[in-house]
């Protein structure tokens, strides 16, 4: 098996694109291993992946979980004092203003926020709104016979799904669309992004003012659901915090899912057998929907920091070190998945993988990213009789070009062009 170490995952955009061969090579040579360019261990075996994500959690704080060692702890790591100097330090550090990156009580309390307004009440009242939104969505596009989805719909849609969920006026849903910017640890060019604790910070005085509004005239939405939290002593949370929450559910909320929705018709252009099968059994969607996550995650790392002495998979990992979790590896391992680089959606252990995270950081918005896609799916499929990849754009199926965004932390392709004929 090829040796990936003289290529840098965290800054070779080739490289972290093809990260499961990458994570593949890796786990070949230990499943815990380190990595000489920035000292991170890396971790590509499923059960060392749920060591660090579950059951050894609190050895290691979830800080650097967006960014992971790029860029550098803004202190040297004293192994006795990690958890206080990550406290001195947060606001020095990318992404801490933000619930993926809090801590203990800290993130306990405000998920607590969170999931009492993302209830699967409140999500299957949300499935009409979407169904309509797929079904408009779809009406404006099948005539064409195609298009490029990443954008005329897989973007469009979850980003209208969580605006209306949260509550953002219909005149600010477009605006929104455009407004959104790059994914956060872009490789090149994102300088921004990478240093400032709060890089949402455009969208908090927006999100901050629909609070300031949902406190002059209640609706029922998350943002005024948001505005009637409470902390379990009582007391009430600063607006400001809950519009950092707001962002950051926006955010994620759409983000998710658009590549989610992407990544599944890739598949089924990709698969035409699958496809086909897929046809005749509109029921497996939801099957269809974790098979893709397991071999096409959005995500493709979670990192942590350790804040004690630690030991995984037989590995001493030091305090102060970072440990990223390369999900397409744990997704792949043949010890807990058989055959794992084959398309099975009959498969055991098909909900076994870590693509939304396992834990106290396990995904909120999953149940809502599996819903919206197969909603859309189950739109296109009962409306069209073949789904195919454009290979004037993409070339033939054996000789696919697809571009993905540089990115070590999501995968997504920049562009996803599909043809399809009407039924």
């Amino acid at each position: 098996m090829a040796d990936y170490h003289p290529s840098d995952f965290f800054t070779d955009p080739e490289v972290a694109n093809a990260s499961p061969g990458h994570a593949a090579a890796w786990r070949a040579q230990n499943p815990v291993l380190r990595e000489p360019f920035h000292g991170a261990f890396v971790i590509t075996g499923y059960d060392e992946a749920m060591e660090v994500l579950s059951t050894k959690s609190s050895s290691f704080s979830s800080a650097v979980a967006v960014t992971g060692p790029i860029p550098p702890l803004p202190f040297a790591p004293d192994p006795g004092r990690v958890r206080e100097q990550i406290q001195q330090h947060r606001d020095h550090m990318p992404w801490t203003d933000h619930l993926a990156t809090y801590d203990g009580q800290e993130h306990s309390a405000h998920r607590m926020f969170l999931g009492q307004l993302l209830t699967h009440g409140r999500l299957k009242k949300n499935e009409d709104y979407v169904r309509g939104l797929v079904v408009h969505l779809v009406d404006e596009l099948i005539d064409r016979g195609g298009c490029e989805i990443t954008r005329e719909f897989a973007h469009a849609l979850s980003t209208l799904v969580i605006a209306d969920l949260l509550g953002v006026p219909e005149e600010d849903r477009q605006p929104l669309i455009d407004l959104l910017g790059l994914p956060p640890t872009q490789m090149g060019g994102d300088a921004e992004h990478k240093v400032q604790s709060n890089p949402l910070a455009y969208l908090h005085d927006r999100f901050k003012g629909y609070l300031l509004e949902r406190q002059r005239n209640p609706q029922d939405d998350m943002l005024t659901g948001l505005l009637q939290s409470r902390y379990r002593d009582g007391s009430e949370p600063d607006i400001d915090r809950l519009a950092r929450l707001a962002c950051f559910l926006f955010g994620a909320g759409q983000d998710t899912s658009a590549r989610l929705v992407a990544f599944s018709f890739r598949t089924l252009g990709d698969r035409p057998a699958i496809q086909k099968r897929l046809r005749g059994e509109l029921e497996r969607v939801p099957d269809f929907i974790e098979e893709v996550l397991r071999l096409e995650t959005p995500v493709k790392t979670l990192s942590r920091l350790a804040v004690e002495d630690v030991t995984v998979g037989g590995v001493d990992i030091p305090a102060g070190a970072v440990v990223t979790v390369v999900i397409p590896g744990a997704n792949c391992d043949p010890k807990h998945f058989a055959d794992p680089d084959r398309f099975d959606y009959d498969r055991e252990h098909l909900r076994d993988h870590i693509s939304f995270s396992r834990g106290a950081h396990a995904c909120l918005g999953a149940p809502l990213a599996r819903m919206e896609t197969r909603v859309a799916l189950e739109q296109f499929l009962s409306r069209t009789t073949d789904i195919r990849i454009s290979e004037t754009q993409h070339g033939p199926r054996d000789a696919r070009r697809y571009e993905f965004e540089p990115t070590y932390l999501l995968a997504g392709l920049k562009a996803l062009h599909v043809e399809w004929d009407k039924s």
